[in-house]
């Protein structure tokens, strides 16, 4: 007998701009299951609920090719309006609350119930008046389902997180006819207990038989609640499977698994790292960075090694330069040299000899409205006063030793540019990161850190850049903190590689440990926690 499928997703691509992000993916999810759509960030999940729930960004940037068929019905999805009436609902990731309004007014937003009046006759429906009593026993109805025990008039404004999270679901049950309902990260925002009674509350709401697609990267919450699996991996179908059927180190092969080509030509290694020489020890090191906050992490960096800090999106890995560097608010112990580093000095770690490379390269990296020149020297004035000439009651910019050195840098670096006098903000992306890797080298610091070097920029300039890293590291004996989205580029230049989850190292692995480790690893997971590889 032929399976039925509450939705199915056949064939289904989609290009932006000549960028194909998805490529012939399959979805399919039955009556009452719950099915985890599972891939590292930029494999295409968001992209696939796009199109299932008919966002404009999808059909304002010429649609997508493939069929979607909502109980073996073939159906058009081309906006928001269409996917709720076919009963698909979704929990986004980001509330979508209005904090002013009570928990009924939300839950009830846009299918008020109202009564007809005097004055509704005459001038029309949009005098009638609220049924305020019939919203409040609606919205009840719906909190008791998934055993919110608060009252309907609460004011959304100051609920814990939690709260809010669960609202949200109480809004997507109280419409009429859902059928299928969508979790974006569900859990990222959730205490443990709170994710615990949310996963519960997934379990209740399949019972009724509502179909569920759960979008996670935690592989623990996927083997414990789920009943079926679909991975992508950069924008292809992988395969799905029952939850049954495979293994925490399977799904985390599967998501993470692609050849590792070396980005970077093999360069004479004569370097010696010792465990006993530590530049920089960090204890129990705290960021509140928003979306990358750090909890209490304990690390050490050798001298002379470039050491990798990876993990997905929002999990703190951009969170631990940022807070060494004094830009976002820090706490513990960050030990440099045998010195702690003044957290709250915005600056200490500058002057200590610590150099970053900001991931956000136009808005704190570059100056963009000056000149290469400018650029590349701007920070060695501040820090070292260098390319400034002593006249004793003043300093004086030394436009001939900045020049020559902005010089040195284009040729070192390879920057493609008119010359040093040319803005910044008129270079490519490629170039512009080598701008800032070179404003980072004036300093002539002790220690290098850069957070996503490669974003945005072609293979080319990505490969160049990553060999000047190993270069530079090989050659002058530079230490390098390297921070990045990509697998990849870490394993093909670090020594080491601490993967960041929910804040906090997860663990610390060797560039030629398998895809399996690395994806337990970054998805947070309890499975092969007990040793602590490549330390």
């Amino acid at each position: 007998m032929e399976t039925q499928y509450v939705l199915k997703m056949d064939n289904i691509s989609k290009t932006y701009f000549g960028n194909k992000v998805l490529k012939g993916v399959h979805l399919s999810v039955k009556p009452g299951e719950i099915h985890a759509l599972m891939g590292e960030n930029g494999a295409g999940k968001s992209t696939l609920m796009n199109i299932l729930f008919g966002m404009p960004v999808i059909h304002n940037t010429g649609g997508f090719e493939g069929t979607i068929e909502v109980d073996g019905q073939p159906v058009t999805i081309d906006n928001p309006q269409k996917a709720m009436e076919l009963g698909i609902g979704m929990v986004h990731q980001e509330f979508m609350l209005i904090p002013g309004f009570t928990a009924a007014e939300n839950i009830k937003l846009g299918r008020e119930i109202t009564n007809p009046s005097i004055a509704s006759a005459v001038f029309g429906k949009s005098m009638e008046t609220l049924d305020k009593p019939r919203m409040a026993a609606d919205a009840k109805k719906a909190l008791d389902t998934i055993g919110l025990n608060i009252p309907e008039d609460t004011m959304v404004r100051g609920l814990p997180v939690g709260y809010m999270q669960f609202i949200e679901i109480a809004r997507e049950i109280d419409k009429t006819g859902v059928r299928l309902l969508i979790f974006d990260e569900p859990t990222a925002v959730l205490t443990e207990s709170e994710a615990d009674r949310l996963l519960d509350t997934m379990r209740s709401l399949a019972a009724s038989g509502i179909a569920i697609i759960f979008i996670t990267h935690r592989i623990d919450e996927v083997i414990n609640v789920t009943n079926s699996l679909t991975v992508l991996r950069d924008g292809t179908f992988v395969d799905r499977v029952e939850t049954k059927d495979t293994t925490a180190a399977r799904i985390a092969e599967m998501m993470i698994g692609r050849k590792v080509e070396k980005l970077v030509d093999d360069t004479d290694d004569t370097r010696t790292l010792s465990d006993d020489d530590i530049m920089l020890s960090l204890r129990d090191f705290t960021v509140d960075m928003p979306g990358e906050s750090v909890r209490g992490i304990d690390l050490d960096l050798r001298r002379g090694e470039i050491l990798g800090i990876g993990g997905l999106a929002g999990q703190g890995k951009i969170g631990i330069p940022n807070g060494i560097m004094g830009l976002y608010h820090a706490e513990g112990k960050a030990v440099f040299e045998g010195e702690e580093i003044a957290l709250d000095k915005l600056g200490d770690a500058l002057q200590r000899g610590i150099a970053f490379v900001s991931e956000d390269r136009r808005g704190v990296g570059l100056l963009l409205d000056e000149s290469i020149e400018e650029n590349v020297v701007f920070t060695a004035m501040q820090v070292n006063k260098a390319f400034t000439k002593n006249l004793g009651f003043c300093r004086l910019y030394d436009k001939k030793a900045a020049k020559t050195h902005a010089e040195e840098m284009i040729k070192t670096l390879d920057i493609r540019c008119t010359g040093p006098e040319q803005y910044a903000g008129r270079l490519s992306g490629g170039n512009q990161q080598k701008v800032c890797l070179a404003r980072a080298l004036t300093t002539q610091p002790k220690l290098l850190m850069v957070s996503e070097p490669t974003r945005g920029i072609d293979i080319g300039a990505k490969k160049l850049v990553l060999e000047m890293l190993v270069k530079l590291n090989r050659e002058t004996g530079l230490t390098i903190i390297m921070v990045s989205s990509e697998l990849n580029e870490l394993r093909s230049l670090c020594d080491r590689i601490a993967i960041v989850s929910d804040g906090k190292i997860s663990r610390i692995l060797a560039p030629q440990d398998s895809d399996a480790d690395f994806g337990l690893a970054m998805s947070g997971s309890q499975a092969g926690k007990n040793t602590e590889k490549g330390e």
